[in-house]
């Protein structure tokens, strides 16, 4: 009797459609999850009688179909630096150390391993670009991220500085002239800190300005000679000698007492864009910014996870650097995605080929520091097809137990 089969075969069926249900429900809370759904499909009819299709039976139902549901899951903010959640569409990609295949992941709970490598909690290694030199490259190949742990940066000497400031046009008188001074930090290879005093004397010559840096003699082993020069106002206190096309006055330190390579320093009258940075306009001398390009040796804080994916160390001298860069792919069709555990997923014969890139790229989505993406799985969708699934597993076994009580009546005719 085929309703006997068409009966079974909706029993498991539902069975599995049940398993579905289960297993979503039970990762509600993991990390990154994807709930699946289950579709069902009939299997062919078969026609009775003249075989015109007055009358068609069914067999039942097929094997069902599970579809992965890559919509997005809420962005939590969370209290670890290495945590990342995607906005949008793409994998984290992650590498498994043991065998080596190429996995994707949402889960972005990340940690470090006692070498500084970026690795997901369940041990596979996150692919990137790690700093080299200084840079990260991200069109190179992909590859382990190193992240540092417990190192000093080393500290940078200074080569240029600059000084932001405005000269009182006020003209001063010969016995006693207007004077301004100012002074800036600036580094050695060794990472210890000079200070430059930069005195301005105003000249009886109007739009003029005579000016002399010195460091500390303690700082040096022998006397210091001042660096002297002038500075040339026009009628509108813009800065006009020297010009922004000469070079830059240098201050060189020549045999420091603490065994440091000598310094020699630019001093940048001009920004980038070629607008002077001091002026001598008729207000109270003053500087309004200070700036040089040296540090001196720092201990690692920290490191974290920025947004579009960068890795930041930060060091105790406050600076941050970025030490690596997250891979974002991209695949047309993830749906055709192998669930593999641990949050990960491989390729399949009919999946597309990865595109493998910078987050916020190509059509690829951003990345969220310090967050993680929740699981998809809603409970009251849940529960509602759970319901159905039971429902119709109970009324299938009911087809069941009447088939069964009929073929008992057919039996019993024979008596």
């Amino acid at each position: 009797m085929a309703s006997f089969s068409a009966a079974l075969s909706a029993l498991n069926a539902l069975s599995t459609g049940i398993d579905v249900v289960g297993n979503n429900l039970a990762n509600i809370d993991t990390t990154g999850f994807k709930d699946s759904t289950v579709s069902f499909h009939d299997l062919v009819t078969q026609s009775i009688g003249a075989g015109l299709g007055e009358t068609q039976v069914g067999f039942g139902v097929g094997t069902p179909v599970t579809l992965r549901q890559f919509t997005q899951g809420a962005v939590q903010t969370t209290s670890g630096p290495l945590d990342a959640a995607i906005q949008g569409d793409g994998f984290f990609v992650v590498q498994d150390p043991s065998s080596g295949a190429v996995e994707y992941t949402r889960g972005g709970n990340f940690q470090v391993d006692q070498s500084g490598n970026l690795m997901t909690t369940t041990g596979e290694m996150v692919q990137g670009w790690t700093s080299q030199n200084g840079t990260v490259n991200t069109n190179g190949p992909t590859g382990d991220i190193t992240v540092p742990t417990g190192t000093i940066k080393a500290p940078v000497a200074t080569q240029n500085f600059s000084l932001d400031l405005n000269l009182n046009a006020q003209p001063s008188s010969t016995s006693s002239p207007n004077t301004f001074s100012t002074a800036i930090q600036v580094y050695d290879s060794l990472g210890n800190s000079h200070v430059l005093t930069v005195q301005f004397t105003q000249s009886t010559t109007p739009g003029q300005w005579n000016y002399s840096i010195t460091v500390p003699n303690a700082d040096v082993t022998s006397p210091f000679t001042p660096v002297t020069g002038t500075l040339s106002f026009d009628q509108n206190g813009n800065l006009t000698s020297p010009a922004a096309t000469s070079a830059a006055p240098q201050v060189q330190i020549q045999g420091l007492s603490d065994g440091a390579a000598d310094l020699t320093l630019n001093w940048q009258l001009y920004d980038s864009s070629g607008a002077p940075r001091i002026s001598q306009y008729a207000q109270a001398s003053a500087v309004s910014a200070l700036a040089q390009d040296g540090s001196a040796a720092a201990q690692l804080v920290h490191v974290g996870i920025a947004n579009q994916g960068q890795i930041v160390a930060q060091y105790s001298d406050g600076q941050q650097t970025v030490v690596g860069q997250l891979a974002m792919a991209t695949i047309r069709n993830p749906e055709s995605l192998i669930a593999v555990g641990n949050n990960n997923f491989q390729m399949s014969a009919n999946s597309a080929i990865p595109a493998i890139g910078v987050p916020g790229t190509g059509g690829r989505g951003t990345v969220v520091g310090g967050a993680v993406e929740s699981s998809n799985v809603d409970i009251a969708t849940q529960f509602t097809d759970l319901i159905v699934l039971q429902r119709g597993y109970e009324a299938n076994a009911k087809v069941v137990t009447t088939i069964d009580q009929l073929s008992q009546d057919t039996i019993a005719l024979k008596q």
